[in-house]
């Protein structure tokens, strides 16, 4: 007997369903209705390789494909052989669907629970091994806080070279003018799909206008190919990188578009946001007087250790999902 592919997943599912699918519930109802089969992957995201299939039979087939896409936003798939499909509001339903499942995935959570795990992640991940300190938007002055919304990043973060680097090019660097210390930004949301990632984007590129290097950050994303196609056009027009955070295993955490490095510092938005902010001021305070003795004293925020973390995480989606 003939071992079951990707396509017969795909065709079983659609069929025993009746309706069109994304590329994700393809691969959800298969498992929940049996017509995975005998089905084994090694691979981590089935769903892409569903969405793959899917394309290549659209894109080659044209008219003779066996797969039709019957909405973009978010991509389903049906059958060109069963017709018009009968229930043609699935799109909407589709959205409240994921929307409740994200939101019971990260019930109990806030998005200032992810602080500590993007601390944690930051100074562990090699692209970064940044300090990094919360910025806290009631500290803003009082005639700002409307404006928080824009102009304050949730986080920022600092590399310095002080142990990479030797102590002569150092010294050579500040002879210079030039300096390797990195300054980052971060935005964070629990959740990012269609009906709010245009908002999370810009949002994260007004609050990251000033560093080197500016981020969006979010635990769960609906990665249908249309809107990580949208993500990604995003991130090449301006600039602004995305992480995704794993609960499961913080270091498995994923830059998956990197950010554009910028060669300067936008010092006057960064005079600004001390203005308005202290939280940023001592930051940018911690910054100089770190980079004056060569070595990291001062306070950042802690990094717990990531059993501690993913501890506190589960006990709030358990107390809050009973």
């Amino acid at each position: 007997m003939a071992k079951t592919t990707f396509w017969d997943i795909i065709e079983r599912t659609i069929e025993k369903v009746g309706t069109p699918l994304s590329a994700k519930d393809i691969w959800k109802k298969a498992n929940e209705l049996g017509t995975i089969g005998d089905f084994v992957t090694t691979g981590k995201t089935p769903e892409a390789t569903i969405a793959a299939y899917c394309y290549t039979d659209i894109n080659k087939n044209g008219d003779e494909s066996i797969i039709i896409q019957t909405s973009e936003r978010p991509a389903l798939f049906y059958l060109r052989k069963l017709g018009t499909p009968k229930e043609k509001p699935i799109e909407k339903a589709k959205k409240t669907s994921d929307k409740k499942g994200e939101e019971k995935k990260n019930i109990g959570l806030a998005e200032r629970d992810l602080h500590e795990i993007l601390t944690a992640f930051a100074i562990s991940d090699t692209h970064f091994s940044a300090h990094l300190k919360t910025v806290f938007h009631e500290k803003s002055s009082p005639s700002t806080k409307g404006l928080d919304k824009w102009m304050h990043p949730d986080l920022v973060g600092v590399y310095f070279p002080f142990g990479k680097y030797e102590k002569t090019t150092i010294e050579v660097q500040k002879e210079l003018s030039v300096s390797s210390v990195k300054l980052f930004s971060f935005e964070l949301k629990l959740n990012i799909g269609f009906s709010n990632f245009k908002e999370s984007y810009f949002q994260a590129v007004s609050n990251s206008s000033w560093a080197h290097e500016g981020y969006l950050v979010t635990l769960a994303l609906d990665e249908d190919p249309t809107l990580m196609d949208d993500l990604r056009r995003l991130n090449n027009a301006f600039g602004i990188g995305l992480i995704k955070i794993e609960l499961d295993n913080i270091y498995d955490s994923k830059i998956l578009f990197p950010a554009r490095v910028k060669p300067e510092i936008d010092w006057d938005t960064a005079n600004r946001l001390a203005k308005q902010n202290k939280d940023f001021s001592d930051f940018l305070n911690s910054v100089s007087e770190d980079c004056s003795v060569k070595k990291v004293k001062s306070v950042y925020d802690k990094v717990y250790p990531i059993e501690e973390i993913i501890k506190r995480i589960k006990e709030k989606t358990k107390n809050n999902s009973l």
